[in-house]
Order: structure tokens, then C-alpha cells, then sequence
């Protein structure tokens, strides 16, 4: 638990919008705390972005607090009023306990309650049920700091029975865990394990959300490794590659286990963390062995594409973002040469930023390999050299670079627009290999010749 000192800086460290929300409950005769994230992040010395509260108050009441400042009543039926003070947005919601969970998401029922008390011993995890008060300090009624201090996910109360009544919170523990770098606890562990089953009854967005999250977290190897069973559900195509011996000497590790190590030493992005969970799991699909016992596992690349549009598709990822991580997963193993021209090819097919994203999905692959076949980081090296290269030469590799447009080709007398796409993707074409100028008069010249045949 942080020392005197410490909640005295971050009582003076509070934004003056959250200072005004507590001024204006007390003014009002009732009593806010913040709580969940904010108080956690404090805990964790990092600077909250936003801010949760609670209190005494109902909805009706709390609008009172702040009339002439605007309010959002989104929550309102669940208790909870968004104040807009100095332009920063506060939730605020009525202390409350809640019923059972039928559909293992929502509470059937929302009581209002006056009791901090009540509404603390409602919520998920220890480290995201205390309160924070400027006088009052911290009410860390189950040991929320010292699971902070100690790096441990637990379940507030019977963590069977907070798992039971909400299936989210599995997968949030887990993200938590990820994240933080934190270790469940043992209960805690046993009762995801014994309810996930449940995730089933979960929006594919919310699952979508907290997976997001959980693949960038500095701790996502050992989550992936450790809770596969769980993660299982919501991915399926994650359980036969566990322990999947690939019988390969390139290999020092089973599928999933390589899948990890190299999730690992990428950058925490969304879409290179889901990539590099994807890229191989279509192995286990078409492993085949050779005279010599050698495990291979020919055509895994578009098998795991497949697996990848598929699920993601499922959580109702974006199609900009499907379409991203297929494409990586579908080149993750095809060789790309080492000269400008096939960079430009590359650059054309994939764009800049895709590019280099595979060159990085490479190198993670590459590395969770065993060592003495780590042979192709040097290529990569030169690889990522001759782009950067490209890139600033301004080298023509996109029809937008191009020196001639649709209009120029119209100007010649060519109106059909299936007619100018292709030529015009021949001239890039030749662009690209180097076998024409990027030059208006030279291009216009060839066009005309192209016409013509």
C-alpha cells in the first residue's frame, strides 16, 4: 500500500475536473470515491487517463449535484451519469449490488444501495475494488494493493461464484494478467478453468476487445502457454497446436509453443500479435512426414489464412483489419528477393506499412526457431535496407506515383475504362522493372503503342 506520502501526491495530483466532480457530491451532501482503474493505475505509478466514480447519490441526485455542467444518461438505467467538467468526462455511479446472471453477462436486477461497502463486493477482481477518497484515502477492503505489490490476479470473495456470474471477467482476468505481467491466483485459475465454458455465451465483440488487449500484453506467452484450454473456446484452432511435436530440426519447439515465443518479439501491435497467433496454426491440418521421419507441412500458409478469416470473421473484426493480418499470415513464408525491383513488387502489392509488418512477422518467426537456423535475419536486415532505400528514392512502386493518370489516356482517345486499367497497370508494371522511365511523354508514348496491340 502506497505510504502517507504517497496519496498525498496523488491527491494533489488529481485533475481539477475529478477534484469538482468530488466538490460538487459533498456540496450537495453525499459522498464520491473514485474507484476500479483509475485507483489501480495510481497504485501501478501510472498516470490514469480516465476516471470511474461511485457514490451515495442516485442517478436523479447526482444530476442535481451538477446542473448548468452537460450530462450523458447512456447508463443511466444501470446507475451511471457521465458529468463533462472543464471537458473531460467522469462516470459517475450509484452505489449498487446486483442480482443473479442469468445469461452469464448481465445482472438480472440493479439494486441501488448507500453503502460503499455493497457495491465494492460486487465487483471482479481485487485489484479493481478499491476506492479512493482525498481524506478518507484508500478502502481496500480485500487486499487489492497487496495483490498489486504482489503481482497476483484474485477474484474478489468466491471467485467461483464472481466467474459464474459474468464469463467476461475469465477472459479479463487473463488480459489483466497478460497485461500486467501478473500471476492469477490459484482459485482464481481453477474457477476460469472450470467455468470457460461459459465464454460461449459472450458477444463475439466483447471476447474481440479484451483478446486485443491480451495478445499485446508483456505477458501474453505465458497466458497462450499456461491457459490454452480457456482460450481455447473462443479460438478452438489453438488446442491441437498444443504440444505438437513438428519434427523438424528447423524447430526447437512444438506449434503453439513456437507461436508464442515468436508473438513475443514483436512489437505490441493488434495486428502483428494476431498475425504471428494465426500464422501457423494450420499446421496441424497438413503435417505430413518424408522417408526420413522429417515432419513438413506443405501448403500450412493458406491453411492458416483460412483459419485466420474465419475467426476473425467470427469476432467481427473490421474487414481493414481481417484483410491485414490474412495477408501477412498468407506471405509469412514466402521468400522475397533481395534487389530493389522485388521490393517495389512487394511494395505495389502490399504497401509500405503492410511490408514492413511482414518483414517483422519474419524476423519473429525466424527467432522462435532453433538457433543455428537462424539464417534469415541477415537477409532480412538487407531486405528492410533496400526498402528504406525505395522509400527514399520515391521510387514509383503505386499508380498514384505513376506519371501518367486515367485522363492522359483519355486525352489519347481511350474511353473504355477496362481498357485504360490495363494499360495503365502495364506501364506501373514496366515502371517497376525498371524497363521503362517514369516520365509523362515516355509513358503517353508507350500507352499509345499498347493501344495498338
Amino acid at each position: 500500500m502506497p505510504t502517507t506520502s504517497a496519496w498525498e501526491v496523488m491527491k494533489l495530483s488529481l485533475p481539477v475536473p475529478v477534484k469538482k466532480a468530488f466538490k460538487g457530491l459533498e456540496s450537495c451532501g453525499f459522498s464520491g470515491y473514485l474507484v476500479g482503474g483509475c485507483v489501480r493505475d495510481y497504485l501501478l505509478d501510472t498516470l490514469p487517463t480516465d476516471f470511474d466514480m461511485t457514490t451515495d447519490a442516485t442517478p436523479d441526485e447526482i444530476i442535481s449535484c451538477f446542473t448548468g455542467h452537460r450530462v450523458l444518461k447512456t447508463g443511466i438505467r444501470h446507475g451511471t451519469v457521465t458529468i463533462i467538467l472543464d471537458g473531460m468526462a467522469i462516470e459517475i455511479t450509484t452505489h449498487r449490488t446486483e442480482g443473479d446472471y442469468s445469461d452469464s453477462r448481465h445482472p438480472d436486477a440493479v439494486k441501488f444501495t448507500k453503502n460503499l461497502a455493497d457495491d465494492l463486493a460486487r465487483r471482479d477482481f481485487t485489484i479493481n475494488a478499491m476506492a479512493y477518497h482525498p481524506q478518507k484515502g484508500l478502502i481496500d477492503r480485500y487486499g487489492g494493493a497487496a495483490d498489486i505489490k504482489n503481482k497476483i490476479i484474485r477474484g474478489v470473495g468466491d471467485p467461483h461464484k464472481r466467474m459464474a456470474e459474468d464469463a467476461l471477467r475469465m477472459l479479463r482476468g487473463l488480459r489483466f494478467a497478460a497485461v500486467l505481467g501478473f500471476d492469477l491466483d490459484e482459485e482464481t485459475r481453477i474457477a476460469i478453468r472450470q467455468n470457460c465454458g461459459q465464454l460461449a455465451n459472450i458477444s463475439a465483440e466483447r471476447i474481440a476487445a479484451e483478446l486485443n488487449k491480451l495478445i499485446c500484453g508483456k505477458n501474453a506467452k505465458t497466458i497462450i502457454l499456461e491457459e490454452t484450454t480457456v482460450l481455447g473456446v473462443v479460438i478452438p484452432e489453438l488446442l491441437p497446436a498444443k504440444n505438437f511435436d513438428q519434427q523438424n530440426p528447423h524447430h526447437c519447439y512444438d506449434v503453439l509453443t513456437h507461436t508464442a515465443v515468436a508473438m513475443q518479439t514483436l512489437a505490441p501491435v493488434p495486428r502483428l500479435r494476431w498475425a504471428m497467433l494465426f500464422h501457423d496454426l494450420g499446421k496441424p491440418q497438413t503435417f505430413t512426414r518424408d522417408a526420413a521421419g522429417v515432419g513438413h507441412f506443405k501448403g500450412h500458409s493458406k491453411c492458416s489464412e483460412a483459419i485466420a478469416r474465419e475467426r476473425l470473421t467470427a469476432l467481427r473484426m473490421s474487414n481493414v483489419t481481417i484483410d491485414q493480418v490474412c495477408a501477412l499470415v498468407k506471405y509469412h513464408g514466402t521468400i522475397i528477393e533481395e534487389d530493389k525491383k522485388s521490393v517495389k513488387r512487394w511494395l505495389n502489392r502490399l504497401s509500405e506499412p503492410l511490408l514492413r509488418d511482414l518483414i517483422a512477422i519474419k524476423r519473429g518467426d525466424n527467432l522462435a526457431k532453433a538457433s543455428k537456423h537462424h539464417d534469415r535475419l541477415e537477409s532480412l536486415q538487407r531486405l528492410e535496407a533496400l526498402l528504406d532505400q525505395v522509400i527514399a528514392e520515391k521510387a514509383c512502386f503505386s499508380l498514384k506515383d505513376l506519371a501518367v493518370n486515367g485522363h492522359d489516356l483519355m486525352g489519347l482517345g481511350i474511353k473504355n475504362g477496362e481498357e485504360i486499367g490495363r494499360i495503365l497497370n502495364l506501364l506501373l508494371a514496366g515502371v517497376i522493372d525498371e524497363v521503362y522511365e517514369n516520365e509523362k511523354d515516355s509513358l503517353i508514348k508507350k500507352a499509345k503503342e499498347m493501344r495498338t496491340c
